[in-house]
C-alpha cells in the first residue's frame, strides 16, 4: 500500500444487496488492495469486535507452517525419499 495510504480510514457501509446483506468495496481499494469479483476473503476475529480480512486463510498458513517445521527437522528423510 502506499506510504500515504497507510492507517487511512475508510467507511464502508453494510448494506441490502438482493436476498443478503453486504459491503461494497470501491474501485480504487479493490485496486490497491489487488482483489477482484470472485477472490475469497477470510474474517479473523480479533479482540473488542474488530475484524481482520485476509486473502490469507489462517488455517493453510497454519499447515503450511507445521510442514516447514517438518521440513526442517526431517530434511534428509525427505530428500532421501524423493529419489
Amino acid at each position: 500500500m502506499p506510504k500515504d495510504l497507510e492507517g487511512e480510514a475508510l467507511t464502508l457501509q453494510v448494506r441490502k444487496i438482493g436476498n443478503s446483506v453486504g459491503v461494497i468495496f470501491p474501485k480504487e481499494l479493490l485496486h490497491r488492495l489487488r482483489l477482484k469479483e470472485g477472490d475469497t476473503l477470510h474474517v479473523v476475529e480479533q479482540p473488542d469486535r474488530n475484524l481482520k480480512l485476509t486473502p490469507y486463510d489462517p488455517k493453510h498458513a497454519k499447515a503450511l507452517e507445521f510442514a516447514r517445521k517438518a521440513f526442517q527437522q526431517y530434511g534428509d528423510t525427505f530428500r532421501e525419499l524423493a529419489k
